[in-house]
């Protein structure tokens, strides 16, 4: 939603100014960061709607800040990188960014991306109605879950794929519509990270009377025991 603050983390000036002048033309508010240590305090004292974060920076990398970033919160992260790189793009999905997009790159997408990434948060957020699948209770508002009524602790995309298998409960989705519909980006052939995901919530719903079902050739359905 314009007027909302986005933290540019850059150690490239021409970047942080090029991302701050699209980013102003479309309503934003932006602050910059030039490194990764200026960037953990820059989101202590501003609390941005979202990170655009390179990689590729001194004192603490984009790697160690993204880590640190989703030990605590839920921050919106589009990971920034001028690396090509299928495995870049694998890795930094299953650390936790919302999106990845590599330099050089066209301004007017990386405003599409944000603009992309902040309507599905607020549409999370705004959704408040619990979803329940046998002992499995999913609070999409404050983005809690529990089995049993104990809590599991989950990642954001953890989350967001798992609410999105109960909310199509019962129904096969293939990985590409998984990739579609949780990170909201079409990486052509990069469904690894799907399968990664599944397998860590599997471990987290263990005890759990639903199950992630693998339908062989086709995808993954959430079923209630």
């Amino acid at each position: 939603m314009a007027g909302e603050t986005i933290l540019v983390v850059d150690d490239e000036r021409n970047i942080r100014d090029l991302a701050r002048m699209y980013l102003e033309q479309d309503g934003y508010q932006v602050a910059v960061a030039r490194d990764g240590a200026e960037a953990l305090r820059q989101i202590q004292a501003l609390r941005p709607a979202l990170m655009v974060l390179d990689l590729m920076l001194p004192e603490v990398d984009g790697w160690e800040v993204c880590r640190r970033v989703r030990a605590s919160s839920d921050l919106p992260i589009l990971m920034l990188t001028a690396r090509d790189d299928d495995v870049d793009k694998i890795v930094g999905l299953e650390m936790g960014a919302d999106d990845y997009l590599t330099k050089p790159f066209n301004p007017r997408e990386l405003v599409a991306r944000v603009r992309a990434i902040l309507r599905r948060t607020t549409r999370n957020v705004e959704q408040a109605s619990p979803v329940h699948v046998g002992d499995l209770v999913i609070d999409p508002a404050r983005r809690e879950v529990t089995v049993g009524g104990e809590a599991v602790n989950l990642r954001t995309k953890e989350f967001d794929l798992l609410l999105t298998l109960a909310e199509h409960r019962g129904i096969v989705l293939s990985r590409e519509k998984l990739l579609e519909l949780v990170w909201g980006y079409d990486f052509p052939g990069q469904t690894r990270t799907v399968d990664v995901h599944v397998a860590h919530l599997r471990e987290k719903l263990a005890r759990s009377t639903v199950t992630i079902e693998t339908v062989w050739g086709v995808g993954y359905k959430l079923v209630a025991d």
